[in-house]
């Protein structure tokens, strides 16, 4: 596209820009790399000034400026995957401000400096007073591209009357309820004061919000009112205040869905949503939003004392001239109600509790620590009276041993053991006086309880990651194809009733009965070039394609490799470490990547231990290696290792290999690895046919992806990681990595300015001196409540570094957030149009009418065809725009980059630079993971002891090593 190495355009005069080739060569023509081209970019939205260009360009060559005439020349990679040498003289950009790169990472030298700022404690706040704030851009059209295919969507029309709804802002107290003591206060205060109420059927939140259909008789006044619950022994008394809080109008509501004004009025949304969640949030057990309800005709145990409850998402958003009710089915995992002995033996795997003799040992009673701690649980000795608590700790003293203060009748304190004060109160001899006791409530207060009289309370939700083995039970329990899922939304309405609900019909909802019906597209699929000898063109078919017959479009010879098994040899036998190489070769060389002789060093290793030393011998002794390929033996904390020492320590490429298909070789896998290495070593796979592409391609473009992944729920230690990666050459293909660590849980990348600097520069480097004119960016793990504080915090990050480099560099900048955790499903109205075994929509379905925001700029593209289960569109929100993009070409190019992921040959479901940024945050977690802490046992992979460094160590641990970053490592 922009003239690369080798294919630009003959050195002017020393300073000046060079001549571009006649006409042909887009918006750059000959401004040398981007000349004087920048000019600012005024406010936003405007196209830069074309005068700057033109002016530079002199010598008539004029014409093709801004025209975007011709296809852009791609440019080529010197043929050893080498450092594209730098432009002749004077097109770095001669008199026109060269950007000054020193200290950029990418240029060697050291890692860049890690302020430890990013981890102070206070979030960026919102913008000050005087800063802009942004609004997302309006729908700039419809799109039109691609064919017609109709659609059935999970959205549910709800009809409702104008007028108002009345809230009212209640506290109670005490007010530490949980909320489903809330509701029950509020249900017996509404019975109790029918003075109040009379008919009227009020709903509520659960915390502080009730909403009525008509005002409610007290005027402004604050009332004050006393309600009683039974409770478990002695009755609880609440003092409930109410007071006049707002009137909520329908008619406003209607007037953003109609597109009359653009603020939508979120106090109706909310409103509405609490009046359909009031009853089923008193009938099932909520979570997030959806409600569950315990197993009735199925049963389906994970282990470790888990099981699948199946339950229903709802939540009310608005769309184009209707509000909608989003109905999906949903699955998660909960604690199985069961006796706390039965799940100590499910979670430590004992078979059959009287095989226990002994007491446990420490291991055993760390891990089942680890897994009751914070569960509650009901006592099952005092008959009828089942107290709750929940669990602190687990004592380290069997029953029989553990003793606590015991105060007796004539006030005298003595110690005495649990399984004694059981004999003496309750006349119970404990069967199992051996095991330990649970610690409950209150640490100090040291209440204990013998396990057998303890159980496990039903309606527990599991928020622990699930194990491999537990989450593949889960996947497999859950899958539906898309026809039966389909079915199961259809018949959970039917069932819902909704219009029967006496609160949906209190306010005047009706809820329609059928799934929404919406006019999708499907795109048609890009083009994909491939190199070697053929220089053969793929057409993805259903969002597949193969290599057969084709080559990398530049492909890596591999001259100098090396074998490290960590696998048995009993497990991996030489011969088959020799017959796996003579495979790997022959796949290699039909991919056009050969493998060239024998590897120069092949040996057995042991342990984590071993993986650093064997490296540094490796790296000393063969100073040409260009690849280690290692073979693990299952799931092993060496993969960490071998990633901490290859990617961090001594910057050697790795390509880890599983034993078993090792032993049992496939040409797939063997391709799959091929895709791999070759970028690893800096090949290019293929790429996007120029001549299809998007015109945005005719200046250019960067494009970043970029992703925060957080710890696993319950850690509070372990930081966050925000990955950006940004692409390095037109194509676009390869991308290069910037990584931080960051607060615990902060959504928002607190140091993106300084990594949004580091890719410009490398981008300048690597096309040879070009400043991108546009920046679009694909940022994912970003929800709805959070939209507004992440474009505010982030464009301004980028913006400010794009004026670090240069004062008057105003790139157009595009924003756009990219979700995949919605709950929108798409089914095909027409059986014909199913693909695949699933029955899923075909991939490039999209849609941007119907169930998408009322003026607000986003789309469903569904870019990947369904292997298993429903296939989830990404949903794509534009927060921001310069760059004027109309639909089709925003969803033609989004699509297109959906294309561009090198770890397969099918269209993935979300764009390429986004994938990457999830990947390189998570490599990052293993570079996190310190061999001491690591236990090697299920699920710990990631657990590292990254709790209690220092944020200076953990930033230098995640710091990859300058000859790892000018390639794609983490593919």
């Amino acid at each position: 596209m922009y003239p690369g190495p080798g294919r630009g355009p003959p050195p002017g005069p020393p300073g000046q820009p060079p001549l571009g080739p006649p006409g042909g060569m887009g918006g750059v023509g000959g401004v040398g790399p981007l000349g004087t081209g920048i000019a600012p970019m005024g406010p936003p939205g405007q196209q830069p000034p074309l005068p700057g260009l033109l002016g530079a360009l002199g010598q008539g060559l004029g014409v093709g400026v801004g025209m975007g005439l011709g296809p852009m020349i791609p440019p080529t990679l010197p043929p050893d995957g080498a450092a594209p040498p730098p432009m002749p003289g004077g097109a770095m950009g001669g008199l026109t401000g060269k950007w000054n790169t020193e200290g950029a990472t990418g240029s060697g030298g050291s890692p860049p400096q890690q302020v430890v700022s990013p981890l102070s404690l206070t979030p960026p706040g919102l913008p000050s007073p005087d800063a802009p704030l942004f609004n997302c851009p309006r729908r700039p059209n419809l799109g039109r591209e691609g064919r017609s295919i109709v659609l059935r969507a999970n959205h549910f029309q709800i009809s409702m009357p104008r007028g108002f709804i009345h809230h009212y802002h209640v506290s109670i107290v005490p007010d530490k309820c949980p909320r489903r003591v809330n509701r029950e206060i509020i249900q017996t205060m509404v019975h109790a004061y029918s003075k109040i109420f009379g008919n009227l059927k009020p709903v509520f939140d659960g915390r502080s919000n009730l909403y009525v259909r008509d005002p409610l008789p007290i005027g402004n006044d604050q009332v004050e009112l006393e309600v009683t619950l039974d409770g478990e022994g002695k009755d609880r008394v609440f003092r409930v205040t109410m007071k006049w809080a707002a009137q909520v109008s329908l008619f406003a509501l209607e007037e953003a869905l109609e597109g009359r004004t653009r603020q939508i009025p979120f106090d109706a949304i909310q409103a509405l949503d609490v009046v359909m969640r009031h009853l089923p949030s008193m009938t099932y057990t909520p979570v997030g939003r959806s409600f569950f309800s315990s197993p009735d005709g199925y049963y389906h145990p994970l282990g470790g004392g888990r099981e699948v409850w199946f339950g229903f998402h709802q939540s009310v958003r608005p769309s184009q001239w209707k509000m909608m009710l989003n109905i999906d089915v949903s699955a998660t995992a909960f604690y199985k109600a069961q006796p706390a002995i039965d799940f100590m033996c499910e979670v430590l795997d004992i078979r059959d509790i009287n095989d226990q003799r002994k007491p446990l040992t420490d291991s055993m009673r760390v891990k089942f620590t680890k897994e009751i701690r914070g569960l509650k649980i009901e006592i099952t000795h005092c008959g009828a009276m089942r107290r709750k608590y929940r669990v602190c700790n687990v004592t380290r003293r069997p029953a029989q041993m553990q003793s606590f203060p015991l105060q007796l009748d004539n006030g005298q304190t003595v110690e005495c053991t649990v399984a004694k004060y059981f004999l003496d109160k309750y006349k119970m001899k404990l069967r199992f006086p051996h095991l330990p006791c649970l610690q409950v409530g209150q640490e100090h207060k040291h209440t204990y309880l013998p396990l057998e009289v303890c159980h496990i309370v039903q309606g527990q939700r599991c928020i622990k990651k699930l194990t491999d083995m537990q989450t593949s039970t889960m996947i497999k329990a859950t899958a539906r194809s898309a026809p039966d899922r389909e079915r199961e939304i259809n018949n959970l309405v039917r069932k819902a009733d909704l219009n029967n609900d006496p609160y949906v019909q209190e306010f005047g909802l009706n809820i329609s009965r059928n799934l929404m019906e919406v006019r999708g597209r499907v795109l048609p699929p890009p083009k994909l070039q491939y190199g070697g000898r053929t220089k053969q063109q793929a057409l993805p078919n259903q969002g597949v394609w193969d290599m057969r017959g084709k080559q990398f479009f530049s492909g890596v010879d591999i001259k100098e490799w090396a074998i490290a098994c960590f696998a048995p040899s009993r497990t991996v036998r030489e011969d088959a470490l020799r017959n796996f190489t003579q495979q790997l070769q022959k796949i290699s060389s039909d991919m056009g990547m050969p493998i060239i002789g024998q590897p120069c060093f092949c040996k057995y290793a042991g342990g984590p231990d071993q993986v650093e030393p064997m490296f540094r011998y490796l790296k000393n002794s063969f100073p040409a290696l260009q690849l280690v390929v290692v073979v693990l033996p299952g799931k092993t904390p060496v993969y960490a290792e071998v990633k901490r020492v290859g990617d961090t320590v001594l910057g050697m490429a790795t390509q880890c290999v599983q034993a078993k298909n090792v032993n049992k070789t496939s040409p797939q896998t063997l391709s799959n690895l091929c895709l791999k290495i070759n970028v690893k070593l800096g090949g290019v796979n293929s790429i996007l046919v120029p001549s299809i592409r998007p015109k945005v391609f005719n200046e250019p473009v960067i494009f970043l992806g970029a992703d925060v992944t957080h710890p696993p729920v319950g850690d509070n230690r372990k930081p966050s990681i925000a990955a950006v990666v940004g692409s390095q050459d037109a194509h676009p293909s390869r991308y290069a990595a910037t990584v931080r660590v960051q607060q615990h849980r902060q959504e928002i990348i607190q140091d993106l300015s300084a990594m949004v600097k580091e890719h410009l520069v490398m981008f300048y480097k690597s096309t040879g001196g070009y400043k991108p004119h546009r920046i679009i960016m694909y940022r994912d793990g970003v929800s709805e409540g959070q939209f507004p504080h992440v474009l505010q915090h982030e464009l301004t990050a980028i913006r400010e570094a794009c004026i670090k480099l240069e004062p008057d560099y105003k790139p157009g900048i595009t924003f756009i957030v990219v979700q995949k955790r919605h709950h929108t499903r798409l089914f095909c109205a027409d059986k014909k149009e199913q693909s695949g075994k699933s029955g899923n929509i075909p991939a490039g379905t999209t849609v941007d009418i119907g169930i998408t925001h009322p003026t607000e700029f986003d789309f469903y593209l569904c870019s990947h065809q369904g292997i298993q289960g429903t296939s989830r569109p990404s949903h794509y929100h534009v927060l921001w725009d310069d760059n004027r993009f109309e639909a089709d070409e925003l969803q033609q190019l989004t699509y297109q980059l959906c294309h561009t992921y090198v770890r397969c040959t099918r269209s993935v479901s979300i764009p390429a630079p986004a994938y990457y940024a999830h990947l390189v945050a998570f490599r990052s977690r293993y570079h996190l993971v310190e061999k001491e802490h690591d236990s090697g046992e299920e699920g710990s992979h990631l657990s590292g002891g990254s709790e209690d460094r220092a944020p200076a160590a953990m930033a230098r641990a995640i710091t990859v090593h300058a000859d790892t970053m000018k390639v794609m490592y983490f593919a």
